[in-house]
């Protein structure tokens, strides 16, 4: 990458941290980039797992996340929990 690419991607990087939509102004927005998430998931003991299943059944589990106010991966974790219980 040369030294003027390298200026216009961080120039890119620092205007889409500024517009972050659905904020207010003054409100202070707190946005954690991939590599943090990704260090904060290592030290949770958090490992990714890719897998492919019916929409149909993705259907299911997206609507009992949005009904028990949770995120998917949450009720994935608490289905596989009680079905290896079993």
């Amino acid at each position: 990458m040369r030294k003027t690419d390298l200026a216009k991607y961080d120039a890119k990087k620092l205007m889409n941290k500024m517009t972050v939509p659905g904020t207010e102004f003054g409100k202070a927005v707190v946005t954690i980039d991939k590599r943090e998430q990704r260090r904060l998931d290592q030290a949770a003991g958090l490992v990714p797992f890719a897998t492919k299943l019916n929409s149909e059944l993705v259907a299911q589990l997206h609507a009992l996340a949005k009904e028990q106010g949770s995120d998917v991966s949450t009720v994935v974790t608490t289905l596989l929990q009680k079905a290896l219980a079993a």
